[in-house]
This record gives C-alpha cells, structure tokens and sequence, in this order.
C-alpha cells in the first residue's frame, strides 16, 4: 500500500501561525521534502521536529519528484513544504501532486497560511471572484503580453511581486489598466513591518519613485468595470415588439416602447416585426 504526501503549509512571516497539526504531521511523516533544506531546517528546529530532509525545487522537481514518488510508492508519507505559504501553489508542488494524482497516492491538505488569500481579504477590493496570477515575468515583452491579456478581467487579480521589481511592475500595471484603477499593495504580510496601502496604480507609482520599494509584496488590483449589457439584435428587438402587441399593445406604440430602451429605430423596429408577422 501506498504512503501519503502532505501538504503542509508554512508560516509566511510569523510562527505563531503554524498550526499544531502541521507540527504534527511533520512529526509523524516519514521525510520531508523542503524548497530550501536550509530555511525548513530552522523551522523544525523551532518546532523540535528531527525528520530527514530532501530538496524539491523548479530546478530538481523533475528528477527529485520521481524519486519521493518512488518512496511514497513503496509505502513512505512525505510532507511537502515550501519558504513560505502553501505547497503547489504557484510553485513546483503542483508536479508532484499530479504525479501523485497518476499514480494512485493519496495527497493531502494540511493547510495554513497563504499570502495571496491573505492580501485578498485585507484589500478592501471585491472578494467575491478573483484570479491569481502569480509572479510576473522578469522579461517586459512577456510580462505585458500578460497584462494585456487581462485588460477585460473584471474580476479581482492578484500579483507576487519582489522589490527589485516593483516599479517595472507599477509602471505596465498603470500602462495597461489605466492609473485610476485601485489597487491594495500589500507588504511583509504577517511580519513585523506589515504593511497594506490602498491608493490607485497612478499613486502607487509614483510613491515608489520616491520611496525604495522594501520587503515581499502582494498587489490586489480591481478588475475592470462589467461590461454593460450587450446591444441587442434587431430581430430579438423585434421579436419584444411583437410580444408586446400579443399583450394588445399596438404595434407602433410597441416598436416605440423597445426603441426606447434598447437605442435602435423605431422604424427599422416596426418593419422588422411586420416582415416577422408576414412570414408567420
């Protein structure tokens, strides 16, 4: 029988927000496969957790992932931690859990902290739907092609984004969605210099030409305005009139009627519907 992976998730900035069932199942799992063998050694240390370390990572995922998926095939648990945040998001995990998935391990959640549904929740923006969007790329070409992708969203969109490069970012986001659209810049999220300033692109750019970007950031950008509804067709138009004067309203007071709410003419309406009414 198959062992288990665990996806443990680990604080983003303060410890006290590890769960005591993460600390256990880091206790009971066979091994743990860390991003950074060096940053989880210090975690478990503080947690006094004495499990053997291997690395995953984008650069080993590959070979590394075929490799705990032979342990856990052979009947080991595995717990898969990151830095910081929640495995398989935005992050190689997501291989080994379909790995996982192909070959019949079971994977489990053990959840806690996630900077991106954090920076949501404190942004004040619509949280109803949104869309993650990760770390942009580091090459402008790409990195716009991307934005511009997302000119229509209109749901919330969420960004990771390193300091170095924060203003490149400031800059296409206000290229691309306009500086009027708001924007929460969440910083050190959970840390001791947390941060959240609510303004709009064109504002925060212009603080960070001033002020030198610090710490790890999430952008929540609002999402375009809904598109208003769709004009309507000519014969859908004509067909309201018609259905209108089968309530008994005559048929030029009704072609007047839907002219006026979907902006069409009333002649071409009244027409439309006497050509319908001649081919029924």
């Amino acid at each position: 029988m198959s062992g288990t992976l665990y996806l443990v998730a680990t604080p983003i900035g303060n410890l006290g927000d590890f769960s005591p069932r993460a600390v256990e199942t880091l206790a009971a799992a066979d091994f743990i496969a860390a991003e950074d063998t060096r940053v989880s050694l210090k975690l478990l240390n503080h947690f006094k957790v004495k499990k053997p370390l291997v690395s995953y990572h984008e650069h080993n995922h590959v070979t590394a992932g075929q490799s705990i998926l032979a342990r856990l095939l052979a009947g080991e648990s595995c717990a898969l931690v990151t830095d910081a945040g929640t495995p398989a998001i935005s992050d190689p995990g997501e291989d080994l859990v379909r790995l996982c998935g192909e070959n019949g391990v079971t994977v489990q959640a053990v959840p806690g902290c996630c900077a991106a549904v954090n920076a949501l929740a404190v942004s004040g923006l619509p949280t109803g739907r949104f869309t993650f969007e990760g770390f942009l790329s580091v090459n402008k070409k790409t990195r716009r092609e991307h934005l511009a992708s997302l000119k229509a969203e209109t749901r919330t969109m969420i960004f990771h984004e390193a300091p170095h490069k924060l203003r490149a970012t400031l800059t296409d986001l206000c290229e691309t969605f306009g500086p009027d659209r708001r924007l929460a810049l969440c910083r050190e999220l959970t840390k001791l210099h947390e941060e959240t300033r609510r303004c709009t692109l064109g504002e925060a750019a212009a603080w960070y030409t001033d002020n030198t970007p610090r710490g790890e950031y999430v952008l929540v950008v609002a999402g375009a305005p809904e598109p208003e509804n769709a004009a309507v067709s000519l014969e859908d138009a004509a067909a309201q009139v018609l259905a209108l004067q089968r309530q008994g309203v005559r048929l030029k007071d009704a072609a007047k009627e839907v002219a006026a709410h979907t902006g069409l003419s009333r002649n071409d309406l009244y027409t439309a519907a006497l050509g319908m009414k001649s081919e029924d």
